[in-house]
């Protein structure tokens, strides 16, 4: 099978100067996604449709807080709103398992902890007194050992085990604070040794299939084992569901290569990962995660944390806005708000907030002449015999280029998803526009940075689907006539020719 590449450049000797005018609008876009957290502020059909229309392209439903039957009300308020904007906005679904979490007790009032106090946690059930409260899980015991630090809340509180019996942990308050119920447990340095998917998580996972969800961020997974047996499951429930890991537990750190390989893409949890590990190593571990990620060309999103001070003010402080720029100058396909949209008091203002401090970051990172990054080294492919994803990845990298070079928008049109995906981690300063005709696959690349997947059918001829795909972008006002687009029909699975030939075309759009 013969396999090349033809480029065509349909253009007059005008034509660089209309493209130099169509740039801002190419590159006005929000590329890094935004994941938004549904609670109790915010999962009624008036906020999902603001929260959509401010930014929002995933809904993260946390499985440790409400359940099914108010799960299942986001789930079909959002498949209503991605019914009736066919054209615009799509919003993917994610459900966020609970995981193995230690938590304490339930308390009739908060208990005030102070420096050097004694205080007792016991595998007890259903002890609360001022020095003592239980804990849910039994091996607690076996997991802690004397000078090892508890964290509460995820660092709110601090104490140091002094020593154990049979069923109580003794310890000494280092940093005091209020105790509520039912407060998570860290241990530093350690993870629990409970499984990293619990029986309500596969409860939860089965309510995700039902559901047809479009992504699972699982908690707490320590190794690539817990990846390969939920993708064994839902490969057995003939379930399309991609996994995203959460690296949050000193754990998984090891073995970080070999769950993201296993894996469809990760989030960086930096509240839990803060609270095992030490804080001043988070953001080197944020760049590790997101590099790696890059490096695999799979999705990742930096989450906790992120505007935390606008639970309860209108505007952040001046740190968040850097944190949110940090992670949008590290290459995040995606960011997250947690409690911000899920019971803070200013969500569509926190949703506002991140999309127009990233917005402004992307601006500052457009190099036209710069090469796209994650392209394979010329002398190692030409070392060994071509292949079909090596091909597309030389061919990604120069349709990136050309539509840099141009300050074009790109269209691509892929039944897999595998090109737009590819370019995605290339990186182009304009928008990428994937028409897809697989539902599944539209969904899923809501969390691409810099895709906007659009679903339509294919026709067999190619020319009638390039005209319906800028009629729809015309339509949709992503595009306006005189604009130039580079068209790219490429990918390992061919849609319209026999052979596997690539084409890169800048073409104007004249109707």
């Amino acid at each position: 099978m013969v396999t090349f590449f033809s480029f065509v450049m349909q253009m007059h000797s005008e034509a660089t100067t209309e493209i130099t005018s169509q740039a801002v609008d190419a590159n006005s876009r929000r590329k890094t996604k935004i994941v938004c957290t549904i609670g109790p502020s915010t999962n009624t059909r008036e906020m999902i449709w603001k929260l959509a229309e401010a930014g929002m392209n995933v809904a993260r439903m946390n499985m440790s807080h409400g359940d099914h039957q108010s799960h299942q009300k986001v789930i079909d308020l959002v498949k209503e709103y991605n019914a009736q904007n066919t054209e615009g906005n799509v919003i993917a679904i994610m459900l966020d398992t609970k995981g193995p979490e230690v938590r304490s007790g339930d308390v009739p009032e908060p208990i005030m902890l102070k420096e050097g106090q004694e205080f007792n946690f016991t595998i007890k059930r259903g002890v609360s007194t001022e020095d003592t409260v239980s804990v849910n899980y039994d091996d607690f015991i076996n997991d802690v050992e004397a000078g090892d630090i508890l964290l509460v809340d995820g660092g709110m509180m601090s104490l140091a085990v002094k020593s154990k019996t049979a069923d109580t942990v003794k310890c000494e308050v280092v940093d005091g604070g209020e105790l509520k119920s039912r407060r998570h447990l860290n241990v530093r340095g350690k993870s629990a040794t409970l499984p990293s998917i619990t029986e309500k998580d596969w409860e939860d996972i089965k309510f995700g299939v039902e559901n047809g969800v479009d992504f699972y961020a699982v908690s707490f997974v320590k190794d690539a084992k817990v990846i390969h047996e939920l993708k064994d499951y839902l490969k057995s429930a003939n379930a399309d569901i991609h996994v995203i890991p959460k690296i949050e537990s000193a754990d998984s750190i090891p073995n970080l290569q070999s769950i993201i390989a296993a894996s469809d893409g990760a989030m960086v949890a930096r509240g839990d990962l803060g609270a095992e590990l030490p804080i001043e190593d988070v953001p080197l571990l944020q760049a590790e995660i997101v590099r790696t990620c890059r490096s695999m060309e799979k999705p990742v999103i930096v989450a906790t944390n992120m505007l935390e001070s606008m639970i309860n003010h209108p505007t952040p402080t001046r740190a968040e806005v850097s944190d949110i720029a940090i992670a949008v100058r590290e290459g995040s396909d995606a960011i997250m708000l947690s409690g911000e949209t899920a019971h803070g008091k200013y969500p569509l203002k926190a949703v506002k907030v991140m999309h127009t401090v990233a917005l402004r970051t992307e601006s500052s990172l457009y190099n036209p002449t710069a090469s796209p990054g994650l392209v394979a080294p010329t002398q190692a492919i030409l070392n060994e015999e071509f292949s079909s994803s090596q091909l597309s990845k030389m061919f990604g990298s120069h349709a990136t280029m050309m539509a840099n070079t141009l300050r074009t928008p790109i269209i691509v049109f892929t039944q897999t998803g595998s090109m737009a995906v590819l370019l995605s981690h290339y990186r182009p300063s304009s928008t990428i526009f994937a028409f897809t005709n697989e539902e599944r696959v539209k969904q899923r690349l809501a969390l691409y940075q810099g895709v906007i997947p659009i679903y339509m059918q294919f026709s067999d001829d190619a020319e009638e689907t390039f005209s319906r795909a800028i009629s729809c972008l015309l339509k949709g006002k992503h595009i306006k006539k005189g604009d130039y687009v580079t068209l790219v029909q490429s990918g390992v699975t061919s849609i319209w020719r026999e052979e596997s030939t690539h084409h890169i075309q800048v073409r104007k759009v004249q109707c």
